[in-house]
This record gives structure tokens, C-alpha cells and sequence, in this order.
């Protein structure tokens, strides 16, 4: 997978996170600003059953659902950030995103390899490239 797939993912997968948080948190604002829940107290023990309570739960679901999807695909960018890593003759970058991935700072080094990151493709053409003669 090469480092443009791989950017595409994970700038796809902040688009799909951050646009699904934001459907999910206005469509329970709106809800609660509208009286749609019914409460006791700050608990929602209800639902007021209309037309516009169904329209926000399922905007709230959808938000949710996008922002799962979001999740995944950025998983997705990082097993292909670290497939296209391995490949390096320098396992720095490797290790790099596989430790601050395992302890849950890998949206720290994504961003840190969308930026800075090798890309195995470009630097494997540069090694084939045959060298110019001398005339």
C-alpha cells in the first residue's frame, strides 16, 4: 500500500469520525433542547414518540455509525502505514507506529507519517533507477 493510499485513509477517516461526531452531538442537543427525552432529574427515563424524535435517533445513529466507520478505516491506514514501513531497510518508522499504536498514541504518529513518513514505493523506484553514463 503506498503512502498516498495510506493518507487518503486516514484524512478519509477524520472527515468521516469528526462529521459523525458532530451529526451525533447536534442531533442529542436538538433532542434535548426540542423536549424529546423525558426526564427525572438528569436522567432520561423516555422518549416523547413523534416524528422529529425518530428523524434525531436516527441522525444519532447515523452520527455513531459513521464515526465506527471512521475508526476503522483509520485502523485500516495504520496496518497499511505499518505494511509500508516494514518493507524499509530502516525499521525505524516501523517501530515508531507500531509501539505509539499499541499504547493508544498512534493518531499522534499517523499524523507524524502523513507529514514526514517514508514511502517505500518512491524510494524502491529510486534504487532501481539505473545510473547515468558517462559519455
Amino acid at each position: 500500500m503506498s503512502k498516498a493510499t495510506v493518507t487518503s485513509l486516514f484524512i478519509g477517516s477524520l472527515i468521516a469520525f469528526g462529521t459523525g461526531a458532530i451529526v451525533a452531538i447536534a442531533a442529542v442537543l436538538i433532542a434535548l433542547a426540542t423536549d424529546v427525552f423525558l426526564m427525572a432529574g438528569n436522567d432520561i427515563v423516555g422518549i416523547r414518540g413523534s416524528a422529529i424524535a425518530w428523524i434525531l435517533i436516527g441522525l444519532a445513529i447515523g452520527g455513531a455509525v459513521a464515526m465506527m466507520g471512521g475508526l476503522i478505516t483509520g485502523l485500516v491506514a495504520w496496518i497499511g502505514a505499518l505494511l509500508n514501513t516494514w518493507q524499509l531497510e530502516s525499521k525505524t518508522w516501523f517501530v515508531l507506529l507500531l509501539l505509539t499504536g499499541i499504547f493508544n498514541f498512534g493518531f499522534i504518529a499517523m499524523i507524524a507519517y502523513v507529514i514526514a513518513g517514508p514511502d517505500r514505493t518512491t524510494t524502491a523506484a529510486q534504487v532501481r533507477a539505473p545510473a547515468p553514463s558517462a559519455a
